[in-house]
Order: structure tokens, then sequence, then C-alpha cells
């Protein structure tokens, strides 16, 4: 009697981990689709998602190889990478049409910043996002027919860098300041992925921007004074190469 109870306790555990392990993986999978089919609607450029994994009993989740693509005519193949995303969701909220994220952490993300005259890649690139945000175009429904709206309690960026390009130098990487976001979403009772975006990446590419235009400034300031350096260099020997002369016949050397 007791190794036929413990057998079935055990069955019953095997089977929960398997529920678990198979849950996961199709939480996962949901959203991997997910960004995959939505994020190029909602940026105009190539969006990849290459794993997440979500536990259907916390709602802690981790995204990994998230890389977004720059708009047509720039350099770099993507205008940044954010590696991992951990995030803590609402268990099962996934599966409604109000998806309720606890907070989103970004750890050290990537990007890579160029500049032409008055334009920039991230700043083509937010146009193309509030260009599509506002057109109402991209936006996901769930089973119930309702459109898939978010709430988002808390948005962290921490550790970014930023890959600047001056001039056909070899780019430098400065760092951007921290991001903090609370209750994005709360007050409206959700927000739509495309606004969701919309929201975060004003801030983002602000700082981008910002960040990537200081350096720029730095850049263009050091090579001014090395201009003007060599400039003086060659004004001094100049100088001496006359006075040099002068002297040759008996002239004022002063």
């Amino acid at each position: 009697m007791k190794k036929i109870l413990l057998w079935s306790l055990g069955g019953l555990l095997a089977l929960g981990i398997a529920t678990v392990v198979v849950l996961m993986f199709f939480l996962g999978n949901i959203v991997k689709a997910g960004v995959n089919s939505f994020g190029p609607q909602i940026t105009g450029t190539n969006v990849v998602l290459s794993g997440a994994t979500v536990s259907p009993l916390t709602g802690s989740g981790t995204l990994t190889g998230l890389t977004v693509a720059n708009p047509p005519g720039w350099k770099k193949d993507n205008a940044f990478v954010l590696g991992k995303v951990h995030l803590s969701v609402a268990p099962f909220s996934i599966l409604g049409d109000h998806i309720v994220i606890n907070e989103i952490l970004i750890d050290a993300p990537e990007f890579d910043y160029e500049t032409k005259v008055v334009d920039s890649n991230i700043a083509q690139l937010m146009a193309n996002i509030e260009k599509i945000a506002g057109s109402g175009s991209a936006t996901a429904t769930a089973k119930s027919g309702k459109p898939v709206k978010f709430e988002v309690k808390k948005f962290r960026l921490t550790n970014a860098k930023i890959a600047v390009g001056v001039g056909g130098v070899a780019a430098v990487t400065v760092p951007m300041p921290d991001i903090s976001m609370d209750d994005l979403g709360t007050k409206e009772g959700g927000i739509t992925p495309d606004q969701l975006v919309s929201t975060v990446m004003k801030k983002v590419s602000g700082s981008v921007i910002t960040a990537g235009k200081d350096a720029v400034l730095k850049a263009g300031g050091a090579v001014g004074d090395a201009a003007k350096d060599a400039a003086k260099g060659v004004g001094d020997a100049a100088k001496g190469a006359v006075d040099g002369i002068k002297g040759l016949f008996g002239g004022d050397k002063k």
C-alpha cells in the first residue's frame, strides 16, 4: 500500500514538473512569436527575438537576443541590441487581453548612434515608430477579439553603452544615463503595444541622441584643439625661420 502511495505521489510530482516545463515553453513561444510578429510592424525595420522563457508559477522570465535593425541607408545593420531582458509578468495575464508586467529590467544594452548632418539613425527609427503608433495599424487581438493592452508597473534600463561614429573615425563608446519609468498604461487601463513602444522609445531615443551629440561635440572640440595647436606650431616655426634670415643679414632678431 505504501509503495502504491509513493508511486502515485511520484507520478503526480513528475506530472506537475512536466506540466510546468511545457507551460514555460508554451508561454515563452507566445512571447517570442508576438515580438517577432509585431516588432517589425511597430518599428518599420527588422526585429528579432532569439528566445524567451516565462515561468507560469512566478511570472518571471527572460528574453534573449533581441535586436532591432536600422532603417535603410545606415552603415550598421542594427540600431541596438538588448541582449537579455528580465521581466516579471502577472501569471497567466499573458493569455488574456490585458497583460500586466510588474517589471522590465534591461541591463547593459548596446546602441549604435550614426548621424548625417541633421539626421540620425535613432531619430529616423523613432519617426517610424511615432508614424505607425499614430496610424494605429499595428494592433494585436486576444482570443476574446479584444485588442491586447499592456500595463507596465516598472521599467528600468541600466548600464547602457552607445557606440558613436564621428566622420569616419573609429567609433567611441560612451555611457548613457539610466532610465526609470513607472506605471505605463496604468491610468489608461492599458495601452496597445505600439503605444507602449512609442512611450518607452521616446525616453530612450532622447537619451541616446543627447549622449551621442555630446560625444560628437567633444570629438569635434578635440579635433578643433588639435588643429589650433598644429596651426600654432606652423606659425611659430615660420616666425623662427624669418628671425633666422634677419640674423644672417644683421637684422634685428627681436
